[in-house]
């Protein structure tokens, strides 16, 4: 505890590097899983094809060594980036590929008489995905992309492979010099766990929020309160 006390404003860094790592990687993981799985249910084969490409290579390579080729080959092509920035490539990358096939599975989950019926109201490909069927996906990809944000928190620990002050390489170089690798790593896996319930209670709220059967339970649960009150 002497160490933890002695080393406060490093492992706040530490843990704000992991935080910034993980919301940038995520958030910009949705955005590029979402144009891939577009590209994937779209009417045009070369960008089917593409984005099907994309999913195969990435979500198969292990994220370290994704990492690694990014931190120590883009210099040998002339493109140096800081390590945060590898980083957060890297998981952009990755878990991508993931928010891909939920979105896909999502949308695979809603009725083709939806589309057909905002098609034949004059609505285009694009169209009928923004107003029709990502809506209505929505609800059945909370969960599953609650799934990839965790993958993204526990990948974030990766990232000290390439030097990124993160709260896994923070605790690592404490546990160098103090030898209290219990205590350390303790830390970094409470870090970790608290990011991790947190994106699991959020998501399931945000899922509670978009139920339909939660509301309709609501409204019949008033029901019976208003009637229950009328008859005392």
């Amino acid at each position: 505890m002497h160490a933890i006390a002695e080393n406060i404003p490093l492992l706040v860094q530490g843990i704000a590097y992991t935080v910034a790592l993980t919301l940038l990687g995520y958030v910009l993981a949705l955005i590029v899983g979402t144009v891939l799985a577009v590209c994937r249910v779209s009417p045009i084969p070369p960008l089917r094809w593409a984005a099907t490409v994309y999913v195969e290579i990435f979500r198969n390579i292990p994220l370290l060594s994704l990492l690694i080729l990014i931190a120590f080959g883009l210099p040998d092509v002339g493109l140096r980036l800081p390590y945060f920035w590898c980083g957060v490539l890297g998981l952009t990358l990755s878990s991508a590929a993931f928010v891909c096939e939920n979105v896909r599975s999502g949308i695979n989950t809603v009725p083709v008489g939806h589309a057909e019926a905002a098609r034949s109201i004059g609505l285009g490909f694009f169209g009928t995905l923004r107003h029709v069927v990502l809506p209505q996906a929505f609800r059945t990809m909370i969960q599953p992309l609650v799934n990839v944000f965790i993958g993204t928190v526990i990948g974030s620990a990766l990232c000290s492979a390439i030097a990124v002050s993160e709260i896994t390489w923070v605790t690592q170089t404490l546990n160098i010099q103090y030898a209290q690798a219990v205590i350390m790593f303790l830390v970094a896996g409470a870090v970790y766990l608290g990011m991790s319930l947190g994106g699991s209670a959020l998501g399931g709220a945000l899922e509670r929020a978009v139920s339909p059967d939660t509301h309709g339970s609501s409204r019949r649960r008033n029901t019976l309160d208003v009637t229950a009150g009328a008859q005392a």
